[in-house]
């Protein structure tokens, strides 16, 4: 049974268990979205007091919250007991683009294999230059939700499957910002960063 949970799964399954949440979600007459807890969270320490935009119904997100708590266990639990221990499965493609970007591929040695390049998201190598980029980043992705009415979850889930056509401007803006970043920004930035 643990060789079945670890190992990867055909996309089709994650496809159905989407579908099949959008389908009760729409019969329950609620909307799927992420970033939206943030702001649910912040009404429930009273900051609506301050500022009108938190002032909403909390309550009524509570299954909201519980998803996304769900989902932090949920990624604890596959990391600490359930992770892979062979490297993350990427092209010789894409391992000779990080090379030329100093930028190790995933190595078995890690746990779970190395999911993410330990020059970009180390903790024990975090410096100043590190903690910048992630709190301009941080503030940045923030920004870009707020702007955009929702995160990537909320507009290319929850958003397209009611047809809403600003959702699909939000996605299609997500996918140009993605390869802008990936083909332009981040090598740019990489002779600072690292």
């Amino acid at each position: 049974m643990l060789d079945i949970i670890q190992g990867p799964w055909h996309w089709a399954v994650s496809g159905l268990l989407i579908s099949g949440v959008m389908f009760a979600l729409l019969y329950a007459g609620k909307e799927f979205g992420v970033s939206a807890n943030l702001r649910t969270m912040c009404s429930m320490a009273g900051a609506g007091k301050h500022a009108d935009f938190f002032k909403i119904d909390w309550k009524a997100q509570r299954w909201n919250l519980l998803f996304v708590g769900g989902a932090v266990i949920g990624g604890f639990l596959a990391t600490t007991f359930l992770a892979n221990p062979e490297p993350v499965a990427i092209s010789s493609a894409t391992e000779n683009w990080l090379t030329t970007l100093s930028i190790d591929t995933p190595s078995s040695g890690e746990q779970g294999g190395g999911y993410v390049p330990h020059e970009l998201f180390s903790l024990t190598e975090m410096g100043w230059k590190q903690l910048a980029f992630l709190l301009v980043g941080g503030f940045l992705i923030g920004f870009g939700t707020r702007w955009a009415g929702g995160c990537t979850s909320g507009h290319a889930i929850s958003g397209l499957s009611n047809l809403q056509v600003p959702s699909l401007v939000a996605v299609v803006g997500f996918f140009i910002g993605g390869l802008l970043m990936t083909w332009l920004v981040l090598p740019a930035l990489l002779g600072i960063y690292v």
